[in-house]
């Protein structure tokens, strides 16, 4: 698949599970369960990923040519032969730059309709 000439902007918006994935491969290559831990601990356990969603997306996200399997590998005494380490490729890496700069805008939008920086409402019992 040649990426080169791939826009990241046509590949928005992209899904939470994709988001974040992204997201944590941004600080390094990571095993899949690493990736999992990440995001539950990076949105404050709001998202929890199965392994099904997981290694569904990671799928995806290498056809798409946005990540690819790394071939470092850590010292065989500190880790699991079984385990397979991503990263992010170039596109993968524009792309979620291009995801976070239009949660920014959205955000910015957000502020200025002072939805942000204010104590969030409660909803009744019932729901809305």
């Amino acid at each position: 698949m040649k990426t080169l000439n791939i826009n990241p902007q046509d590949m928005l918006p992209l899904t939470p599970a994709v988001f974040h994935i992204l997201l944590a491969l941004t600080e390094g290559e990571r095993h899949g369960y690493a990736i999992m831990r990440e995001v539950a601990e990076s949105t404050h356990r709001q998202i929890n990923m199965g392994p099904g969603t997981l290694y569904g997306t990671i799928k995806r996200l290498l056809e798409a040519g946005l990540i690819e399997e790394s071939d470092r590998r850590p010292d065989a005494k500190l880790d699991d032969e079984r385990r397979r380490y991503y990263c992010l490729t170039g596109l993968g890496q524009r792309v979620v730059e291009a995801e976070a700069s239009r949660y920014n805008e959205l955000a910015k939008l957000a502020r200025r309709k002072r939805l942000l920086g204010k104590p969030a409402k409660t909803i009744p019992a019932g729901g809305i």
